[in-house]
């Protein structure tokens, strides 16, 4: 019998083996056929404005008059407004203004978000969708685009449009004798909507002081989302006498306005 040396021995087994698996071979991990998973595409958006600077001082004079009679010193800051506190400015951001005037006061806060989603086969727009999605519902409106149905154009409304199918007046909600319709014009929808014409979708809500509430109170809300930004706006305004109402028409054009705008400029 012959002597085979041990690294010779070896060497001759290493290259048994390299001979048995070619480059061409396929290797026991391989899955031919197996769908390659594509991760879902991300949002447009990858920064959030400042929320401050976002509201020129021209609309901020517009819709809190009381500041153009403040002092000098007190405009600057009035102007400025107040941060709201966040703990990731990549995702949310906010800003207050408020101002008080002889005839009342007024207030207006805006806030960013900017939706991330975490599972690669969720799109950040399908998740900032239904972050609008349950904001809609919360305020009682079920969302057209869930029924392929498109929103209502801006600035009109119908009972359709308002699936509720209730003003504030009627859900015991309000403080006041006008209701939702505060200001309204013959024919004109005040009640809480779909809007149309502001980002991929919007609605607007209008909240007034509630029962039993000695000051009469009102907020007007609008929220919209384009793309991955969800953007909410809340316009208020409460009288210095208690028998005045708020004017819901002013307060939800202003609110309308401004939403038109902030939504153009994120488009740009």
């Amino acid at each position: 019998m012959a002597y085979v040396p041990g690294v010779a021995l070896l060497a001759a087994l290493v290259a048994g083996c390299s001979a048995g698996s070619g480059s061409g071979g396929t290797g026991a991990d391989s899955k031919p056929g197996s769908p390659t998973v594509t991760a879902a595409a991300p949002g447009k958006y990858r920064t959030l404005p400042a929320s401050c600077r976002a509201v020129p001082r021209a609309t901020l004079d517009d819709l809190l008059p009381g500041i153009a009679e403040l002092p000098e010193d007190q405009q600057e800051n009035a102007y400025e407004g107040t941060p709201a506190v966040t703990y990731d400015t990549d995702r949310k951001v906010g800003c207050r203004w408020k101002s008080d005037a002889p005839d009342g006061a007024r207030s207006l806060s805006l806030d960013f978000e900017r939706v991330v989603s975490y599972d690669p086969s969720v799109s950040d727009d399908d998740r900032a969708r239904e972050v609008y999605g349950k904001k809609e519902e919360a305020a009682g409106l079920a969302s057209a685009s869930a029924s392929g149905q498109p929103s209502a154009p801006a600035d009109t409304g119908s009972p359709s449009s308002s699936p509720s199918g209730s003003s504030s007046k009627e859900t015991g909600e309000s403080g006041d004798t006008d209701g939702a319709a505060g200001g309204a014009q013959d024919g004109e929808d005040l009640r809480p909507r779909l809007l149309g014409g502001i980002g991929d979708a919007a609605f607007l809500d209008d909240r007034p002081a509630r029962a039993g509430s000695a000051a009469r109170h009102r907020t007007v809300s609008v929220v919209f989302r384009t793309s991955n930004v969800v953007v909410t706006i809340r316009y208020a305004e409460q009288p210095s006498a208690v028998t005045e109402v708020p004017d819901s028409r002013e307060l939800q054009q202003k609110a309308q306005a401004l939403a038109r705008k902030l939504s153009e400029t994120l488009s740009d």
